[in-house]
């Protein structure tokens, strides 16, 4: 079900708020309660149902709840003064006042299917822990850990584990986990919870057969915030020993490689991987913010490098950039810096690596320094999918389509699946494949109907293979989105291509397609 309230969506099952087609990030709560308002528009709900709504009855303190009804407010536009859409009504509760329209939406389970098969080895997906620490603020340290016990299994190339972004499509949804093993294509799901307090840290975990929900393993780790590491050693230990006790000691050790010894420099990088997957300008720049903070404490962080080397080219790709000469000088020195302090350290070398080739067109150090990630890690679905981007600037597009499915089985709900869509169009229109380029774009703007890339290649697709009509269509899109786009300056809206024949592709299209000169 989707809601239309202004310029607002809210997707209940894709669980996303959006404001003129932006998504604008909200927590768990915070999204469940909106959700609850909207659904109970007819009447007043009272602070129980509002607890019951979002917290199933847990006792949480009064301020926390008028903290997340001020989140609710902040993420639609609303204010307590203002009372545009909620609507305090005193001594009684909260009302949406706000004028609603409903329709049917398609659901991130409806656009899944079949489902996935096994892989020949054990496969595992680790699921969002809950934050047990009753402060929504740190749910950021939850969700590193989680993503530091999936970087940890992932290194091991006995396993096939699911990626992170793919896993966080569950945060804050009861899961069946049969539904996970069918969706995700594994056979084990990892379930758990941290709770931080003061210098403290517990971990639980839980360990399912996703086949027959049957609980393998459970067990719990405590200790103080000096020791982490450690404990997530001893997850993913036990873990292993679960559903693959015959890997081999050097894979076990390799899991156990940390990016950083000073604990203040991690927890600022947690802050920023959290900022960062908002997916918007101002997280992106806090992200850097956090992560310079994080290099600062120490400099030899190579992962922090390689992230922020990665945050601007992002930057650069969504046209946030306002000096581009200081963008590329700084992307360029970041990203160096990640590959040269990060030889075992598969993130770094891969975000390190992605970022020259798309600022510097070092193609082939960027392959090397990726496929040197991959040795390292060959369940990181985004290497995998740099890898894609990267041979595809190669010219090298068969091998960038292999790589790129690769990175859609490791994460086949991933947010951001668009871009694995986009650069698998783009591989094959460099080969000459335009139906399939056209047919991979449609799949990518569908997903991110703002996704200029993928509305270009399929601009110059279809006109390539005469499709007038839909290539009218298509490049009126791209027009109203990028109304500055000429045949002449296309280059500058790409990363640097190897093979001029590419280019020359590109641009012979968007001519055909009507775009000016």
């Amino acid at each position: 079900m989707q809601f239309r309230f202004g310029d607002h969506a809210l997707d209940v099952g894709r669980r996303e708020l959006t404001r003129a087609g932006d998504q604008i990030p909200v927590g768990p709560q915070v999204f469940d309660l909106l959700v609850y308002l909207v659904e109970n528009r007819a009447r007043v709900v009272s602070k129980d149902d509002l607890l019951e709504a979002a917290w199933n009855r847990r006792i949480v303190s009064e301020s926390t709840l008028t903290s997340h009804i001020n989140a609710v407010r902040t993420a639609v536009g609303d204010s307590g003064e203002k009372q545009h859409l909620i609507r305090t009504v005193a001594r009684k509760g909260f009302r949406f006042v706000g004028e609603v329209s409903e329709t049917q939406a398609q659901t991130a389970e409806a656009t899944l299917v079949p489902a996935l098969s096994l892989p020949d080895k054990p496969s595992i997906a680790v699921l969002p822990f809950q934050n047990m620490s009753g402060d929504p603020e740190q749910d950021y340290f939850a969700d590193g850990m989680v993503e530091d016990i999936i970087t940890a299994l992932s290194r091991m190339s006995s396993l096939l584990v699911i990626a992170r972004n793919s896993s966080f499509t569950y945060k804050g949804r009861a899961v069946d986990v049969k539904q996970v093993g069918r969706e995700l294509g594994v056979r084990y799901v990892l379930e758990g919870s941290v709770r931080k307090a003061a210098n403290r840290v517990r971990i639980t975990g839980q360990l399912i057969d996703a086949a027959t929900s049957a609980h393998l393993w459970a067990d719990r780790f405590e200790g103080s915030l000096e020791n982490i590491f450690d404990l997530q050693d001893q997850v993913t230990a036990s873990v292993v020993g679960k559903i693959a006790p015959k890997l081999e000691q050097a894979e076990i050790e390799r899991a156990k490689r940390k990016p950083t010894a000073n604990l203040d420099a991690y927890d600022y990088y947690l802050r920023a991987m959290a900022s960062l997957y908002q997916w918007t300008r101002a997280s992106n720049d806090e992200a850097l913010r956090l992560l310079y903070k994080a290099i600062e404490l120490d400099p030899n962080f190579a992962t922090a490098h390689g992230v922020a080397a990665w945050c601007y080219v992002w930057r650069k790709t969504q046209g946030w950039v306002t000096d581009r000469a200081q963008d590329t000088a700084e992307s360029t020195r970041l990203a160096r810096l990640a590959v040269d302090l990060g030889k075992d350290d598969a993130v770094a070398l891969s975000a390190g690596g992605y970022a020259l080739a798309h600022i510097t067109g070092d193609h082939d150090g960027a392959i090397a320094y990726i496929e040197r990630a991959l040795a390292l890690n060959p369940n990181l679905a985004g290497t995998w999918l740099n890898s894609g981007w990267v041979r595809t600037w190669r010219g090298e597009w068969q091998v960038a389509i292999e790589h790129l499915a690769r990175a859609m089985r490791l994460s086949p709900l991933d947010p951001i699946l668009f871009r694995m869509q986009g650069a698998t169009a783009l591989a094959h229109f460099f080969a000459g494949h335009d139906d399939e380029a056209s047919a991979w774009a449609e799949k990518a703007y569908r997903e991110n109907p703002n996704l200029q890339q993928a509305l270009r290649v399929a601009a110059a697709s279809h006109a390539l293979a005469g499709r007038t009509a839909e290539t009218a269509k298509v490049v009126a899109r791209v027009r109203q989105l990028d109304p500055g786009l000429r045949v002449s300056n296309l280059k500058d809206r790409l990363p640097p291509l190897h093979r001029p024949q590419d280019l020359a592709r590109y641009v012979d299209g968007l001519r055909k397609a009507g775009v000016p000169e």
